[in-house]
């Protein structure tokens, strides 16, 4: 049969991911691009270590950045993104600035992370004080939260589960039940869910929709970023951050749907809470 007139297949514009060994969402990073972009992973080395600021450190040496990007080469991204939030503040804001640079030295492109990538989120938003939810333990947690305040960011709440593996086995239910613990202590421009390895897509519009404040995530922060950098927009929907009229001051925000999202790949447009126990 005659293909020729399908005239495909579609240009693709490529974002290289480098994540850490045990990052198992793929899948959820695909939810947020559009149909025009192609991501190509890889993964840092195995390393048997437990989630914590030692294993920060290790996956985000300059050397294993390297070896990533190098990997990554020969599909000719035009954006790097470093997709992990621990091993991105774990050296403060100068380490985060110097593995961008590490990145784009080896790959020769724009590069970001899922820490700078976040602040760059709050200042779209115009977010100075928010509500941090984390599966980490107490001190990753903290690291984390100076790295947010040398940013001009206040953590005026917060909620954490303690976890040191398997996090991406966290369920839905336990992110919302953190993100309400968190939020209702005080008042907050925002709710930043962290981790890349825990699970937020669905949760994301439940939690601007019962929180009426943006709600953003380590993978959804960084995919909008490395998109920007091309110019295109990650599609998502309900979602402040990705649609402007869903942010506080529209009249819609957390009541009804921005309007029509741009088309994704995978899943249901509406939220899907499993109703399993919390961790």
């Amino acid at each position: 049969m005659d293909v020729s007139f399908l005239g495909g297949p579609h240009p693709q514009h490529g974002v290289g991911v480098v994540a850490p060994f045990d990052f198992a969402l793929d899948r959820e990073l695909w939810r947020w691009v559009p149909d025009e972009v192609s991501l190509h992973l890889t993964r840092t080395p195995y390393v048997p270590v437990e989630v914590s600021l030692d294993l920060a450190r290790l996956v985000s040496e300059h050397a294993t950045l390297h070896e990533a990007v190098r990997a990554l080469s020969a599909a000719e991204p035009q954006v790097l993104a470093y997709a992990c939030t621990s091993g991105s503040f774990v050296g403060g804001h100068a380490g985060e600035r110097a593995m961008c640079a590490a990145m784009t030295q080896a790959g020769g492109v724009p590069s970001v992370t899922t820490s700078g990538a976040l602040l760059e989120a709050l200042a779209e938003l115009g977010a100075r004080r928010i509500a941090l939810v984390t599966p980490y333990t107490r001190s990753v947690t903290r690291s984390l939260e100076r790295y947010l305040a040398r940013g001009g960011i206040e953590v005026t709440a917060r909620a954490n589960l303690g976890l040191t593996h398997h996090i991406w086995q966290v369920p839905y239910r336990s992110v919302s039940a953190m993100a309400h613990r968190a939020v209702r202590r005080k008042p907050v421009d925002a709710l930043f869910i962290s981790c890349t390895n825990l699970p937020t897509y669905d949760v994301i519009p439940q939690l601007e929709a019962e929180l009426r404040i943006p709600v953003l995530s380590a993978n959804q922060v960084t995919i909008w970023s490395a998109l920007r950098h091309l110019g295109i927009g990650a599609v998502g929907p309900y979602q402040a951050l990705l649609n402007p009229s869903a942010r506080p001051g529209a009249s819609e925000f957390g009541t009804t749907a921005p309007g029509p999202a741009a088309p994704r790949k995978g899943g249901s447009d509406h939220p899907v809470l499993p109703d399993t126990p919390l961790l």
